[in-house]
């Protein structure tokens, strides 16, 4: 089986498509993988390093407004398309699935011209331009969320890395701590924003340390690289861990009785599998999406909502500290979280991408 994957530009995209290009490698190790991508995305660095190759095509970026600029997206989006569809023709690709973002446009419109099968995945409640176009080209359409809006919709979640599927948080606890120096007898709460970070958060937890460690609680801050200066209060204190950066965040979670970050859907995703209970603070730009990623699992139990412009030290020591200091209380959550986590949305894209190629009559250009 060949399979091109269109997931390029942000984590959010790239994650997904690599999580499935493994669940597709486990199931047949001679399946060929080329993910579609472009010079400016994280692709560059995160596919080769996964082991897959990557294939480059022009970025189109399509401006949110009217603007001059969007009278030289259709030269430029030609020029894309033409170099997917080269893509798909030297790969002799017998799908396409497309996850979103820049890459995925020209991906989804290349396929087509070449009559190739195309399968859609949607992390968020409310999908992409992208999406929303190849949705329109095929019957084959995986989402996350119940909500989203697209014809054919089939709910599978998101596919997530296997260290953090197959994670067993509470069998973990003890050596995840002593990986990062935390003692095995304090609740900790873990406390980061994505992979660069977020100011507001790193500015409220810092107020807060002195609060937090009094009632005995201890903290693993992953405060982003661009933040080493953030939070102005850096104690020297054993039980407070700041980071730049933690490429294992699966030891992170599992060290962890409680989190607080951003509601991206990879986060939310990745939270509710594990079964961690969380703080979430929703990016307030963007259409809204982050909102809308957190609403069902603190409907449900599992988490908290606070909106970045209400997140404080105040808030902090009102709403997590109570919550932390009773185990009872965490352990709810904590199963609360959890059913409303998908640990096997890798698996389950694989098979309907499999089923799309065998019932496809396998033509190429």
């Amino acid at each position: 089986m060949r399979v091109v994957l269109a997931g390029g530009g942000t984590a959010g995209h790239i994650e997904p498509a690599l999580a499935l290009a493994d669940a597709l490698r486990r199931e047949d190790p001679g399946v060929q993988v080329t993910c579609l991508g472009t010079e400016r995305g994280l692709e560059t660095r995160i596919v080769p390093q996964r082991g897959y190759e990557l294939a480059l095509i022009p970025p189109v970026p399509l401006p949110r407004t009217l603007t001059p600029r969007l009278l030289t997206v259709p030269g430029r989006l030609a020029g894309a398309i033409n170099a997917a569809a080269a893509i798909l023709d030297r790969t002799q690709a017998d799908v396409l699935v497309g996850f979103g973002g820049y890459v995925a446009t020209p991906g989804y419109l290349a396929a087509r011209r070449r009559k190739i099968p195309i399968v859609v995945h949607e992390a968020n409640p409310r999908p992409g331009l992208a999406n929303r176009l190849g949705a329109r080209f095929t019957d084959h359409v995986a989402v996350a969320s119940p909500e989203t809006p697209l014809p054919h919709a089939a709910v599978v979640g998101i596919p997530l890395r296997r260290e953090i599927a197959t994670l067993d948080r509470l069998g973990m606890g003890d050596k995840a701590r002593a990986h990062f120096g935390l003692r095995s007898d304090l609740p900790t709460l873990l406390v980061f924003g994505g992979s660069q970070g977020a100011r507001s958060l790193n500015r409220a937890i810092g107020e807060a340390v002195p609060q937090l460690r009094q009632a005995g609680i201890q903290i693993l801050h992953i405060v982003g690289p661009k933040n080493l200066a953030e939070p102005e209060f850096t104690p020297d204190d054993p039980a407070y861990i700041m980071l730049p950066y933690c490429d294992r965040m699966d030891l992170a979670y599992a060290a962890a009785d409680f989190a607080m970050c951003r509601a991206g859907a990879i986060t939310c995703a990745e939270l509710t599998a594990v079964g961690l209970p969380a703080a979430y603070v929703p990016l307030p730009i963007g259409n809204g999406e982050q909102r809308l990623n957190a609403d069902p699992i603190v409907k449900g139990g599992g988490g908290l909502l606070v909106e970045d412009s209400e997140l404080s030290a105040d808030w902090i020591r009102a709403n997590v500290l109570p919550i932390l200091g009773e185990p009872e209380r965490v352990a709810q959550m904590s199963e609360a979280a959890a059913r409303m986590g998908r640990r096997d949305a890798d698996v389950a894209l694989a098979r309907l991408v499999a089923q799309v190629v065998a019932q496809s009559p396998g033509t190429h250009a």
